[in-house]
């Protein structure tokens, strides 16, 4: 990540709250270090994702910033320091569903920034929009993400077969969900109330 990049995350507006991280709207220029995001190797092979081109990632971040059914943020620091990517995407809101992603950089990865993200992304889906259900997917192998999506509330409904190819292999995803009543039933403190 470039010294501009984080210069520029630490002076931006933080529209959402969590335990120990902020979110702000994902820029253009946040091409960058979504590129350093997906190229790490674990997290493509988690995801399916590959690099790609810095010019690609930069024209997809502009389609994504023109697209109502979804909402992307930097996950930040109290300081500033981008540490990730959360969206809430694919959004029926007619529906009342959507899908929550989120990529860490492997620096920040298992220090509970995850969770912490998730929470206050799904606080922020069922707090703010008339959502009654938030899905999730990952390997099912993937023992890091679905810990946090679990300890984040979500459960787990089953498994999609052989539904993601990676480097030539077939994977099988879980699928997960957190419901609003399930949502309302948390006990811990909601992200307005930190």
């Amino acid at each position: 990540m470039s010294e501009d990049t984080a210069e520029a995350a630490t002076e931006r507006a933080r529209c959402w709250r969590g335990r120990g991280i902020d979110f702000t709207p994902l820029e253009i220029e946040d091409a960058d270090f979504l590129h350093h995001l997906r190229s790490d190797p674990s997290a493509a092979h988690e995801t399916g994702v590959w690099p790609g081109s810095l010019y690609e990632l930069r024209e997809r971040v502009e389609r994504h910033l023109d697209d109502s059914s979804r909402d992307d943020f930097l996950v930040l620091l109290p300081d500033g320091t981008p540490i990730g990517l959360i969206a809430l995407h694919d959004q029926q809101l007619a529906e009342g569903t959507a899908e929550a992603y989120l990529m860490l950089a492997p620096e920040h990865r298992g220090q509970g920034h995850g969770r912490a993200a998730l929470e206050a992304l799904t606080d922020l889906a069922f707090g703010e929009l008339p959502v009654q259900r938030i899905e999730a997917f990952t390997h099912t192998d993937n023992a890091a993400a679905l810990t946090v999506l679990t300890g984040a509330g979500f459960v787990r409904e089953g498994v999609r077969r052989s539904s993601c190819l990676h480097r030539g292999r077939r994977y099988d995803n879980a699928v997960l969900s957190l419901l609003r009543p399930e949502w309302e039933a948390l006990t811990r403190a909601r992200s307005w109330e930190l």
